[in-house]
């Protein structure tokens, strides 16, 4: 095997935001079935963390062309972590005070991660679900004149999907077959903001959605109220909290209603965290793929999927973002901080720098 070489990017970077994007297609070898090609978009490798770096992006940078967002404004926002993170590290790049609201019951790295970026957290009870803190974020940003970043309603959201992630879908398959693509949602502009590309560009691509079993939202049929806005004035009745961090708040977005209403996917496949969990523990250990628990239901139903598919197909999933966030989660149960008896095996079979078992 040739030794490897890089040339760089052929570019220097003017700030973190413009190395956005442009996340690669990585095919699974290992565990997936041997009569299709499986291949992930791995969100991960963008500047924070996630895809939600794109929304977070255009989100600013819309409201700065279109002047509703003034310079040294504070920016308010209701996050189960990913966009909040991608958030403040857009508004540090920026030189925007970033407050966010976030349920109780995320992950503590997120926190700490948005604080690290600068932001102010102010958590909410667990009780209240997505609901309650995307309330709070609607109270705040009218008590204060903030600028409130609306993730579940404005249009920069599914707009960035359609001219980044849907393009980079388009140039990395260009010439190749691509039978399906599978996605989770959280406020929906991933799924909308892809599908309106591949719908006209790629009709053939079957688009697969998913969501989890125990708050399968969208497939009850129930729209929850609205409005004038499209903001939510209700729980979704539907909704049970799951472990699936990143996906389905309490409440069907707004931006998620376009791919309801334009049919933008061929089926809608539920998944129990459970399993999301164990295809995330098996990308990381058996691919050295490091994705939450979000990437691997999303790849849990691709599995499903590819099950039924015909030979040769090919098939793209979403991975939204990087384990670290996730370490305080179930999907680490389980994992030692201490050597186990066949690691402390593995140091006693030599003589040097041994620890001594506790």
């Amino acid at each position: 095997m040739a030794i490897r070489n890089t040339k760089g990017r052929g570019r220097l970077f003017d700030s973190v935001l413009d190395t956005v994007g442009d996340t690669p297609c990585i095919r699974i070898t290992r565990i997936a079935p041997t009569h299709v090609k499986v291949y992930v978009k791995f969100e991960a490798f963008n500047p924070a963390g996630s895809v939600k770096d794109r929304l977070a992006l255009n989100i600013i940078e819309a409201a700065e062309r279109e002047g509703r967002l003034k310079p040294g404004q504070t920016v308010v926002e209701a996050t189960s972590g990913n966009t909040g993170i991608g958030l403040a590290m857009v508004c540090a790049a920026k030189g925007y005070p970033l407050v966010v609201t976030m349920a109780d019951s995320f992950s503590v790295e997120r926190r700490k991660l948005m604080r690290f970026l600068g932001a102010k957290v102010v958590l909410t009870p667990r009780a209240q679900k997505g609901f309650g803190m995307y309330t709070k974020a609607k109270e705040l940003a009218e008590e204060n004149g903030w600028f409130l970043a609306s993730q579940f309603e404005t249009p920069a959201n599914a707009d960035i999907h359609e001219n980044t992630t849907a393009q980079e879908i388009l140039g990395d398959f260009k010439g190749e077959q691509l039978d399906y693509w599978i996605t989770g949602y959280g406020t929906g502009g991933t799924v909308s903001g892809v599908a309106r590309v591949l719908r006209r560009e790629r009709p053939d691509t079957k688009i697969i959605l998913t969501e989890p079993d125990n708050a399968a939202i969208v497939s009850s049929g129930y729209v929850n109220t609205r409005n004038e806005a499209h903001q939510p004035t209700e729980s979704h009745p539907n909704f049970e909290p799951h472990p699936i961090q990143g996906w389905t708040p309490d409440f069907i977005p707004w931006v998620m209603q376009e791919a309801i209403d334009l049919a933008y996917f061929d089926e809608l496949i539920p998944i129990p965290g459970n399993e999301g969990i164990e295809w995330s523990r098996r990308l990381a250990a058996e691919e050295g793929i490091f994705t939450g628990i979000s990437g691997g239901s999303t790849f849990a139903v691709a599995m499903k999927v590819a099950e039924k598919a015909p030979e040769g197909s090919v098939m793209l999933m979403m991975l939204p973002d990087t384990g670290e966030r996730y370490l305080s989660t179930p999907l680490f149960e389980g994992i030692e901080e201490e050597m186990t008896g066949e690691e402390l095996a593995i140091s006693m079979s030599t003589p040097s720098a041994q620890m001594v078992a506790e």
